[in-house]
């Protein structure tokens, strides 16, 4: 049974929490965590609550992470301080996406630490 929002659209907490997880792709093959949940994002924000809120999260929680890589391989030369920022950015870009599937499940407001807002 499909259940409708007052706006005319379906809610569906599985394919938030499944966009969610899409990101630990990146763990499993090398890529995907920004590929598969913007295609789910674009494809799905006109048809399900409170998808685009949760696709803007989670591609700028994306994009931030990558620029925090970016600036965070030079600073290895800088006494090593990269290899800190790389490792805190591992555990960041994997818990993160699961504390919001949980969050997610449960109806709850999301929130991504240390995103900038490119979207």
């Amino acid at each position: 049974m499909e259940i409708i929002s007052q706006t005319g659209k379906r809610i569906d907490n599985q394919l938030l929490v499944l966009t969610h997880l899409s990101q630990l792709l990146t763990y499993v093959t090398g890529f995907g965590g920004l590929l598969v949940p913007l295609v789910l994002w674009l494809t799905q924000k006109d048809t399900v609550e409170g998808m685009n809120e949760h696709g803007k999260s989670i591609v700028n929680f994306q994009l931030s992470l990558l620029l925090y890589v970016f600036i965070s391989i030079p600073a290895i030369f800088l006494l090593g301080l990269g290899i800190l920022m790389l490792l805190g950015i591992g555990v960041l870009g994997f818990v993160m996406p699961i504390v919001n599937a949980i969050k997610a499940t449960r109806g709850e407001k999301i929130s991504y630490f240390m995103t900038i807002k490119f979207i």
